[in-house]
């Protein structure tokens, strides 16, 4: 496999790791449909913890099966595919070596009423099921946010230590935030630049609306505005991981109609993110209907 010069480049943002931990970043950028691009589109499947089976996998019986999972990223070209420890143990011999994948270490219930996550699975699994990254999820805002972040610093430096990847979720949430806070402009690119800071190599955030949350925020905005734009919002939260010398995805959310997420995903073309980790709005189509729509989602980001 030889590395472009873009994922080469990208590489080099990573001073500090060794080869072993930029080797699972090249099989990442290097998988897939939009190898060596620099762009991604990761397939995650942590509904089910998050969720409930049903309201994940009823719409599109066939993901009951972890191994449709696999087949579908496979056959979409994607770069990854993200999963809980189970999932991934249910058919980590069958699909050896055939698609990176990032062990989810973390999982939160909606039967809990706390903004908090269970450590779920180890470095020691994700090393032994062959995988390239561990994900972790973080919630700046929540009572226990600070003790999520020391349980990622513990694990981060673990697997970094193994030659693993890491992938921060960063999701604010929590008593200072309502449903419009989460999403805001300053919080979204606070917690990017959160995860960032925590020594993540891939950061996930949901889209930033264009709305700005936090008080002491504001007067800085309104001195250094942010065009109302979509591209702009990406492009901000993408600036504030150091300079976008991280690599930043954004997920696709709930679900929402084909046309919506190709307009999100230009813009976070546009925006300079490094792509999008699209869970429900493709696992809960039929399947042909799901690589058409990751299809052009992989389009766009190929320009």
């Amino acid at each position: 496999m030889r590395l472009t010069p873009k994922v080469q480049e990208i590489l080099s943002w990573y001073e500090s790791d060794n080869p072993g931990t930029k080797a699972n970043l090249a099989r990442i950028l290097m998988q897939g449909k939009l190898a060596g691009t620099g762009r991604m589109v990761i397939l995650p499947v942590d509904q089910g913890f998050e969720h409930g089976p049903a309201r994940s996998f009823a719409p599109n019986p066939a993901g009951y099966d972890p191994r449709y999972m696999f087949e579908l990223a496979l056959e979409a070209g994607l770069n990854a595919y993200a999963a809980p420890l189970g999932m991934i143990e249910a058919a980590a011999a069958s699909y050896a070596g055939c698609i990176p994948t990032i062990l989810k270490v973390n999982s939160s219930n909606s039967l809990s009423t706390t903004k908090d996550q269970a450590v779920t699975a180890t470095v020691q699994d994700a090393l032994r099921l062959g995988c390239s990254a561990i994900g972790f999820t973080i919630y700046p805002g929540s009572e226990y946010q600070f003790e999520m972040m020391e349980e990622l610093r513990e694990l981060a430096a673990e697997a970094k230590a193994c030659g693993l990847a890491v992938v921060v979720w960063s999701y604010p949430r929590g008593p200072m935030l309502d449903k419009v806070g989460e999403t805001a402009l300053d919080i979204c690119a606070y917690a990017a630049h959160m995860a960032a800071l925590i020594g993540a190599h891939i950061i996930k955030v949901k889209p930033p609306t264009a709305a700005v949350s936090l008080d002491a925020a504001k007067k800085t905005y309104e001195k250094n505005p942010v065009e109302d734009d979509a591209a702009k919002r990406f492009a901000h939260v993408v600036q504030a991981c150091f300079g976008g010398r991280r690599l930043v995805v954004f997920s696709g959310g709930e679900a929402k109609g084909t046309e919506d997420i190709l307009k999100e995903v230009r813009a976070i073309h546009a925006g300079g993110g490094n792509g999008s980790i699209m869970g429900r709005n493709a696992f809960q189509r039929p399947k042909a209907e799901a690589l058409k729509l990751l299809s052009d989602i992989i389009a766009v980001y190929q320009g």
